[in-house]
């Protein structure tokens, strides 16, 4: 049974069309009138990354082609600043202004507002460009050029709405993810339409999370989605670093990986990061085989959160609840044996970029299609379609395993609709049927506090001992039938 597939969280993901005023707060897929404003700047002033190529969006050429009809007299200084601050290759030197826009107030000021300690270190050379900005804006009257690109935007902002809500919708399935991230955080994606073609960049600055796309022959969904379990999971790596830092001897091995970049070899928290969502990917697109690809690439504990995957699916908990005793499950000396065995590939592979390429996984038939499907349903509430399912397995399947996964479905919507007498008898026959140790190990814990509900000290306590003691149960319930114990003994 597929659990990591089962949830159906609704995402929280709003698209509007871009809308111009100061101060506007964006929606989560958006263009931004900022960063539009300095493309457009550095476009008239000689930036020409890519503009041969096939992939560019036709908007680039138009709007360069209209500046060279405007005056704008603050042009040159323009100009002249833009040499001054060339880097050695595109993406650097696009990077800086992405980081520009990001950092400064919108039009028509373009202010940077922050203390010096808090400008990022590409910014801090740039706080002339503010200036300059708001005469160019002014001159060229960027405001009508915004307004009259807003039908090529909403067009190609409407190309990623679909496949970004799924790609969003998808990873929070799989984390059980109740909205879109951590209070006060915000995840943002900026379309770019006059930017070198293939370019995508992330900035987290504070609680913001932006990805940054300019336009590309297919929709960068992989990478989208990429960037959006970072901004998941990478808070995680932060509040359990205490544990992390314990398997930091590991982060040795990853030295001697030619292909892995320096900022992963720098930091372990990162590096742990980008291992589980490299495991999290092979998971949702079914590449077993993206597993090993990570680790001869460098990406260390990706086998380890790999194998531990499946053991998260099954068990209750959400992947925030879950991570301090999935990292903590990391044994170093394990890890030692695997690692000394990698031959470490010498450089990154070419890898397809969108989510839609990935080989889809064999369909599943029967009653084990019927359980698949009411698990979709229990996650998603819809209880009565998936009470239906439920009963529909124990008609299609003698198999005992998958009749305690019908009953141990049953007996948690019965939890839910409180209806704690035939929640008890369901979870009984659950453990009188065959159940994997995930199901019997929580079908105890459930017992157990309906038990400690009824004020049944004493049997609650059995329940939850007898939790503690199912072979291949997950830490998860184990943790649970510990505070069961201690509850009772209290």
């Amino acid at each position: 049974m597929h659990r990591f597939a089962l949830l159906s969280v609704l995402a929280v993901f709003a698209w509007s069309p871009a809308v111009f005023a100061a101060g506007t707060e964006l929606g989560q897929l958006d263009a931004s009138p900022t960063l539009f404003t300095i493309m457009t700047a550095i476009n008239a002033a000689g930036y020409s990354a890519d503009l041969s190529s096939p992939n560019n969006h036709p908007l680039r050429d138009q709007i360069r082609a209209e500046l060279a009809k405007r005056n704008t007299p603050s042009l040159a200084a323009i100009k002249d600043f833009f040499e001054r601050h060339r880097q050695k290759n595109d993406a650097l030197e696009l990077g800086q202004y992405i980081s520009f826009a990001l950092t400064a107030s919108g039009p028509p000021t373009f202010a940077i507002k922050q203390r010096d300690v808090d400008i990022p270190p590409d910014v801090a050379s740039m706080k002339a460009l503010s200036g300059l900005l708001a005469a160019f804006y002014r001159e060229a009257d960027i405001e009508d050029l915004w307004k009259r690109s807003q039908p090529a935007i909403e067009q190609y902002l409407e190309r990623y709405h679909r496949p970004v809500s799924e790609a969003v919708l998808q990873a929070n399935a799989y984390l059980r993810q109740q909205t879109s991230g951590f209070k006060g955080r915000h995840f943002q994606i900026l379309i770019e339409l006059l930017g070198a073609p293939e370019q995508i960049q992330t900035r987290s600055y504070g609680d913001e999370y932006t990805i940054v796309l300019t336009p590309s022959r297919e929709p960068r969904v992989f990478d989208v989605r990429h960037a959006y379990l970072h901004y998941l999971l990478d808070p995680l790596s932060t509040r359990y670093q205490e544990i992390l830092n314990r398997k930091k001897a590991l982060a040795e091995r990853a030295q001697r990986a030619p292909a892995l970049d320096g900022s992963f070899k720098e930091d372990f928290l990162l590096l742990a990061t980008e291992s589980l969502i490299k495991a999290v990917e092979a998971r949702l697109d079914h590449r077993p085989e993206g597993v090993q690809e990570a680790l001869r690439q460098g990406y260390i504990l990706t086998p380890f959160f790999a194998e531990q995957l499946p053991v998260y699916e099954k068990q209750e908990q959400a992947m925030l609840y879950y991570y301090p005793t999935l990292v903590a499950a990391i044994d170093t000396g394990t890890e030692y044996v695997r690692l000394a065995k990698v031959e470490f590939a010498t450089e990154a592979p070419v890898r397809t970029a969108t989510v839609t390429a990935r080989a889809a996984p064999p369909a599943l038939v029967g009653a084990a299609k019927t359980l698949d499907d009411a698990e979709r349903l229990y996650t998603s509430r819809d209880l009565e379609k998936a009470k239906k399912l439920y009963l529909d397995v124990l008609d299609e399947t003698d198999n005992r395993t998958m009749h305690a996964a019908a009953y141990y479905g049953m007996a948690r919507i019965a939890v839910l609709e409180k209806d704690p007498e035939l929640a008890e008898r369901l979870f009984n026959q659950t453990l009188e049927s065959e159940p994997e140790a995930q199901v019997r190990a929580w079908s105890l814990v459930y017992l157990g506090r309906l038990s400690m509900a009824a004020g049944e000290r004493a049997q609650a306590a059995q329940y939850f001992q007898s939790a503690l003691k199912v072979k291949g149960a997950s830490s998860a319930a184990q943790q649970a039938a510990s505070q069961g114990v201690e509850t009772t003994s209290k």
